[in-house]
């Protein structure tokens, strides 16, 4: 059978057709437990499979059809009510037939039945409903309940109760409800009703021996793993295991971070939904994508990111393209890269910039229209500031077949990530306990989370419910509160590595290069693009460096991008020194063998360059000069010298205040300049033939008295540093 978009849906229908739905046959001892549900949310999908784990048959009572209960954020229910009377009309006179009812976007079955009865029957209680510690919708009947003793919950819940069908009957046709009055309020009246109280044996679960209810008691609840592992519920102030767990109120986000544990979820440390309904491997490139790209603020190392959306691993005729650029600056970028992209056999490419003036709200909202326009079954947006290692990402992340799923991707070395594992009251960030397991990969799985963002794949059955406006929020913050609102579940993936996210923040686009002054906030990606992959060679013990005079060793080091930033940001600064032996930029004023310079401290490179040193030169050091350690490298002069014929062509014999020089090679020799090097005296030994990027290292003062060679045609660069001095 072809797998559709919706294919968790075919399955759980047909589930229903073998047991939940309208048919309530079975023998005296057989479950009864009703719910009501008008769509197939993420958490009815939820509670459907926490039942099949414990092996429960559930009626699912209104499923498909109009609710007709009014808005759940206030008051209202009654047609639940209504709804289960019809459907127990069949037992009314059952003394003996156990009958459950529950809510069921937000409840998760925790126990087998026979465990539920079990809790029940010690209860002594003819119908038993949940409690929880706030007098809900009525305050004012507060002081109508029958006294309580002890810290305990005190009010009645009407998510979860279970009792014998005649009783239950007998309530729900007490007094007539309207569809749109209050359920909870309809069960309050009741229970404070002495004489029905009595008749019919009502208690309340004060302690949550059966039935938890989240809201207000998040604090005392965790979950431990049992002695066959799997994930129980704990209730640490009653010392109670409950059977049934309800998020009612505000704490539906805490029951999503327990329910990715409960239920059979995780067992041994070990996702087991993950694995669950996946779209077999021959359907996952049958779907139509529109990959929506934002270039929303300043991003570092955006070229590599367009390499990398170019290069995934979906078939491109399957593929929409839209792009939204926002900064100007990277204009140019975004052109070549939509260049690129019209070579290839994509099925459109959109793209709005920075001179179009739409906001970014306005532009993700314009990609889910253009998604919905060309009836695509996905939409997978990957802002700027994601790089997608693992080219496999949208293949892996369709398999899981999530209305919303996120890879997750962390800043390198960090813990910042594109997702929150909690949500404070206002919905700004707040961290959950498992948020370090997850992002560290210490667990592994596919995570209910409060919030998304940066890299996520939608599918388009939920597009015209979304909404990136709201007054005040990122669009981040107003898509999450908005799915949050609307009870569609957001998932984010450690299962597999994905990629990493940049750090932006500090990124200033006023500088000639800014890339090359990326070193601490984006090391990662700064050693991508500026050290050269055959660098770690060097450093493995069966590596003999190039030497091409004593002491004197040539290493690969920086790439050409590296050389061409470094020439770059000189240039544009421009403010050489006159190569006299005047020089105030040196303390006291004096250089004994002036060069044309310009020093790493006057282009704000000073820092980076002293990390660059500590980073990508000490090891090769400690490697050839053995026995000779000092971390972090230390160096007064770090500076680019020019030669030219018309202005200084060479420079004379002389010794260097370091323990140890190097000398790194800007550009081309007979390419870019003619003759050059360096002659060590002592040996009578020169370096002609230098290579861009590549480093000389070499002793400094008494041994390696050394010369500049004359150039005799165009312009060389070199790197010094003095390190150690």
């Amino acid at each position: 059978m072809k797998t559709s978009v919706g294919n968790c849906s075919i399955w759980y229908s047909f589930i229903f057709l073998l047991s939940h739905c309208d048919s309530i046959s079975g023998n005296d001892e057989s479950p009864l437990i009703f719910t009501v549900a008008s769509e197939r949310t993420d958490g009815y999908l939820r509670y459907i499979r926490s039942a099949e784990h414990y092996k429960l048959s559930v009626t699912t009572l209104g499923l498909d059809k109009p609710w007709k209960g009014g808005d759940m954020n206030f008051q209202g229910g009654g047609y639940k009510i209504n709804l289960f009377k019809d459907a127990l009309e069949p037992y009314k006179s059952d003394d003996n037939r156990l009958v459950m009812f529950t809510d069921s976007y937000d409840v998760i079955f925790l126990a087998q039945w026979e465990s539920i009865v079990e809790k029940f029957k010690e209860m002594k209680a003819k119908v038993l409903f949940s409690a929880e510690n706030f007098c809900w919708p009525d305050d004012e009947l507060k002081t109508k309940y029958p006294p309580v003793e002890g810290d305990v919950q005190k009010y009645l819940n009407s998510g979860l109760f279970m009792g014998y069908a005649s009783n239950i009957y007998n309530i729900l046709n007490s007094r007539v409800i309207k569809d749109t009055d209050d359920d909870q309020l309809f069960y309050t009246h009741v229970y404070l009703d002495d004489k029905l109280r009595e008749q019919n044996k009502i208690k309340l679960d004060h302690k949550s021996n059966l039935f938890q209810n989240l809201n207000g008691n998040v604090g005392d609840v965790s979950v431990s793993i049992d002695g066959e592992g799997e994930t129980k519920l704990l209730n640490k102030k009653f010392v109670t295991h409950p059977a049934v767990v309800h998020g009612n109120g505000p704490s539906k986000l805490a029951l999503n971070n327990f329910g990715n544990y409960l239920a059979g979820a995780f067992v041994d440390g070990e996702c087991m939904t993950c694995q669950e309904h996946n779209i077999p491997v021959e359907d996952r490139e049958s779907f139509t994508i529109l990959v929506a790209l934002f270039v929303e603020f300043p991003t570092p190392f955006l070229e590599e990111y367009f390499d990398k959306i170019l290069t995934l691993t979906y078939p491109k005729n399957k593929i929409h393209l839209f792009v939204h650029n926002k900064i100007e600056y990277h204009s140019n970028l975004v052109d070549t890269f939509l260049n690129h992209a019209s070579e290839e056999k994509y099925l459109s490419i959109k793209a709005i910039n920075a001179k179009d003036g739409i906001s970014e709200a306005t532009a993700r909202e314009l990609a889910v229209n253009r998604c919905l326009t060309k009836k695509c079954d996905y939409l997978f947006v990957i802002d700027s500031d994601v790089h997608l290692e693992n080219l496999d990402t949208l293949n892996e992340l369709i398999a899981f077949n999530k209305t919303i799923v996120a890879p997750m991707v962390t800043r390198v070395g960090g813990v910042w990530s594109n997702f929150w594992g909690a949500v404070s009251e206002k919905g700004f960030y707040a961290r959950s306990s498992d948020y370090m397991t997850i992002v560290n990969y210490e667990v592994r799985g596919i995570w209910n989370v409060p919030f998304i963002s940066s890299c996520y794949l939608i599918k388009s059955k939920i597009l015209n419910k979304l909404s990136y406006t709201k007054a005040e929020v990122d669009a981040d913050m107003a898509l999450a509160e908005h799915l949050r609102n609307h009870g569609i579940f957001m998932f984010v993936s450690n299962l597999n590595e994905y990629g990493h996210l940049l750090n932006p923040d500090n990124y200033d686009i006023k500088k000639t290069r800014p890339e090359f002054y990326e070193i601490f906030a984006n090391q990662f990606d700064w050693e991508k693009r500026f050290i050269r992959e055959d660098y770690y060679t060097q450093l493995l013990e069966e590596t003999v460096p190039k030497q091409p005079c004593p002491d004197v060793y040539w290493f690969p080091i920086g790439t050409e991008i590296f050389t061409e930033s470094m020439i770059d940001i000189m240039e544009a600064f421009g403010k050489w020194s006159d190569g006299s032996n005047s020089d105030q930029r040196l303390q006291g004023g004096y250089e004994a063998v002036p060069t044309r310079d310009i020093h790493m401290n006057q282009v704000g490179l000073e820092a980076i360059w002293l990390k660059f040193l500590q980073l990508y030169v000490k090891p090769l050091q400690e490697k050839v000069f053995i026995g000779y350690f000092h971390d972090p490298p230390r160096s007064l002069m770090n500076f680019v010298v020019r030669y030219r014929p018309d202005e200084q062509p060479f420079l004379r014999p002389h010794h260097d205040s370091s323990t140890y020089t190097i000398n790194i090679a800007l550009n081309r020799r007979g390419i870019d300049y003619e003759g050059g090097g360096c002659r060590f005296i002592r040996y009578n030994c020169s370096v002609l033939d230098t290579e861009r990027g590549w480093m000389l290292m070499h002793p400094g003062r008494l041994t390696h008295f050394h010369e500049g060679l004359t150039v005799t045609k165009g312009t060389r660069y070199i790197m010094i540093s003095f390190v150690d001095p």
